[in-house]
């Protein structure tokens, strides 16, 4: 398996059960961040960092503007941003219209990370039902990047990884109980 400097996982309806599996087993060596993108209404508290930091030994915070990109933490995306990688392997949060319905998009966030990351840049996308993330994965593939979905089959919603399945050429198709397994092995 090749270097990951970055590791991104975008999801939608149906991908808040398999974080809450995945996390818990991946080991809190991992020389490289985790991302998650999820689309969550937009709302002032922000409860998801703090529900999955409650499942794994990992920091786990929400993305702030500017932001350094650190190994070894997992960033949220907050609700009803777009959440950029910019060159300089910092964050920036947009407030740019909305691209297929969500704010934040999956596919804003792969896109721009491929172009920083390149063939060192994982993505991984999750149950959903739209096909947001498609887009993305298409550059991370084109950028020569490692692209995953999640097995349509244990997905609570499979429109979104099916959609990926039929229009981008895919590494890995994972079950729930595999993707921790593949996180630790990029160690």
């Amino acid at each position: 398996m090749k270097q990951c400097k970055a590791f991104i996982i975008g999801g939608s309806a149906g991908s808040l059960d398999v974080l809450l599996k995945v996390l818990p087993k991946v080991n809190v060596e991992i020389s490289f961040p985790i991302i998650i993108v999820v689309h969550r209404k937009h709302g002032t508290d922000s409860l998801l960092p703090s529900l999955l930091s409650t499942r794994t030994s990992l920091h786990v915070k929400e993305v702030d503007e500017k932001e350094k990109i650190k190994a070894g933490t997992i960033y949220i995306a907050p609700s009803d941003y777009h959440l950029l990688i910019e060159q300089d392997e910092t964050f920036s949060l947009d407030y740019s219209e909305k691209i297929n319905y969500s704010r934040p998009a999956i596919d804003a966030t792969f896109q721009t990370a491929a172009e920083v990351y390149q063939r060192k840049l994982v993505c991984l996308l999750l149950s959903g039902s739209n096909s947001d993330g498609v887009n993305g994965l298409k550059s991370v593939k084109a950028w020569g990047g490692t692209v995953l979905i999640q097995d349509p089959d244990s997905a609570q919603v499979p429109y979104m990884p099916e959609q990926a399945k039929l229009n981008v050429e895919i590494d890995r198709t994972l079950g729930v109980e595999d993707i921790a397994e593949f996180i630790n092995l990029l160690l």
